[in-house]
């Protein structure tokens, strides 16, 4: 038992003494070994805090509750279930329909991409990160970019940070409509998930134009960009930012009043600012709880500080309140891709330092040396110095975190991301205790995680 357990347990009933796990009675259990969940009257208090997710130990006494066996059940929610993705699985407790307990198992969508990246050079690695997150994931891209620019010490072109931007603002706003879309769809608004899909598509063209991808673009590389903006990209982007609006506050008009809406998602799912905070959450859920924390204001990066927008809050705590912050921040997102549209600067698209970019195409049939360049920098790729860093970005679920070590080599020695929907899943059990089991739908739904990034 680690020195944590053995504190919280003197902590929690210091009249009882810290008992190891393999000294419990036996008791009623899944099979999931190390993940199993117990029943409460054969468990011990150190295990069950932490089963529970309760905070601090002055939390305890009131979390605590002695239910008999007979009267509760343990059911497995997921990983098939159309509310967890296919790729989240939930085991609840049950007292009746009155969720006691709940403790999420990931691991369904496991596909080690941090290991993959110790496999790849620093110009394949953008491939890799993209498809964690795949809702957004420009912004995968972007935070490995900056985190390898940052140990390179490379500067990007004024004109390539602006794309970023506006990239990035528009992936936000396309993932946020997708969560409304969906999330109405856990509520049976079947209209709103038609109309959330319908407005995203405009965006993916938009993606599709510039990158030649709708989703896992590669688009965002260390050094800048892969292409530039093709000509007429600004009637795409006025189109978009001049329709999405008008057709979002459609969509709205059918749920803001909704008497059934607000009873399903007003006082559900509360998570208070101390339990955010405590618990690592980020991004629309903090935000939720009333705390102004936005990384693209706090430490700004790719040139945000150059752009006027809000930071939108709401003190609710509950399910109504992440939707009301997240459609605020379509808006917001819109209003920087505007400035975008009126203020792009001129320039190039990529730095020129020759050790990150490759030559020109046209100087390959002109030059030996050019084709050479041009071979190594794909072959072998580009070596970073030795070193290690950390870069945060503002992605659509919170603080998305990239954590790079160098060892002098064309490949990264270690990569870790620090996932905002990590902390999310880890934050249900807190929002889900002492509800009803339908509203854990909810939950799973305003919490937006994507396993992807989970399981990576």
């Amino acid at each position: 038992m680690s020195e944590a357990e053995a504190e919280l347990g003197a902590t929690i009933h210091t009249s009882q003494p810290v008992v190891p796990p393999s000294l419990l009675a036996p008791a009623t259990r899944t099979s999931e070994g190390e993940q199993e969940m117990m029943i409460p009257g054969k468990t011990h208090r150190v295990e069950m805090a932490r089963q529970m997710g309760v905070i601090s130990s002055a939390e305890w006494e009131e979390a605590l509750y002695e239910a008999p066996e007979d009267q509760t059940m343990i059911v497995n929610m997921g990983p098939q279930h159309p509310a967890t993705h296919g790729v989240l699985r939930l085991m609840v407790e049950l007292d009746g329909e009155q969720v006691l307990r709940v403790k999420p198992v990931i691991g369904y969508l496991h596909t080690g991409m941090e290991k993959t990246a110790e496999n790849l050079t620093y110009v394949q690695g953008a491939t890799n990160v993209t498809r964690m997150d795949y809702l957004a994931p420009l912004h995968n891209e972007l935070c490995y970019s900056l985190a390898v620019e940052r140990l390179l010490e490379v500067e990007v072109p004024e004109r390539a940070e602006w794309i970023r931007v506006l990239m990035c603002e528009l992936n936000r706003v396309a993932s946020h409509l997708v969560w409304f879309a969906t999330g109405g769809m856990d509520l049976g608004a079947t209209t709103v998930m038609i109309h959330g899909f319908r407005e995203r598509e405009l965006i993916l063209a938009f993606f599709e134009k510039v990158t030649g991808l709708r989703m896992n673009t590669d688009y965002i590389r260390p050094g800048g960009v892969a292409a530039d903006l093709p000509d007429g990209w600004e009637e795409d982007v006025a189109e978009i930012v001049d329709s999405i609006p008008k057709r979002v506050a459609e969509s709205r008009e059918m749920l803001d009043d909704n008497p059934i809406f607000r009873r399903r998602t007003q006082g559900i799912g509360l998570l208070t600012p101390g339990e955010a905070v405590a618990l690592g959450v980020t991004g629309p859920l903090l935000r939720a709880t009333g705390v102004e924390w936005d990384l693209r204001k706090v430490f700004p990066y790719s040139g945000y500080e150059k752009f006027d927008f809000a930071v939108p809050t709401h003190s609710g705590c509950d399910v109504w309140a992440r939707y009301q912050v997240r459609m605020a921040e379509i808006g917001e997102s819109l209003k920087i891709a505007v400035q975008c549209l009126e203020g792009m600067p001129a320039g190039d698209y990529r730095t020129q330092d020759k050790k990150v970019t490759p030559p020109p195409r046209h100087r390959i049939d002109q030059s030996m040396e050019a084709l050479i360049h041009h071979f190594k920098l794909y072959t072998e790729g580009f070596k970073v110095p030795p070193g290690e860093t950390y870069q945060a970005i503002e992605s659509p679920r919170g603080e998305l975190g990239c954590y790079l070590v160098a060892d002098g080599g064309p490949k990264a020695y270690r990569q870790h991301t620090r996932a905002p929907s990590f902390q999310h899943v880890h934050a249900m059990p807190t929002m889900m205790a002492g509800g009803l089991i339908a509203d854990a739908v909810l939950v799973i739904a305003a919490s937006d995680p994507i396993v992807g990034e989970v399981d990576r």
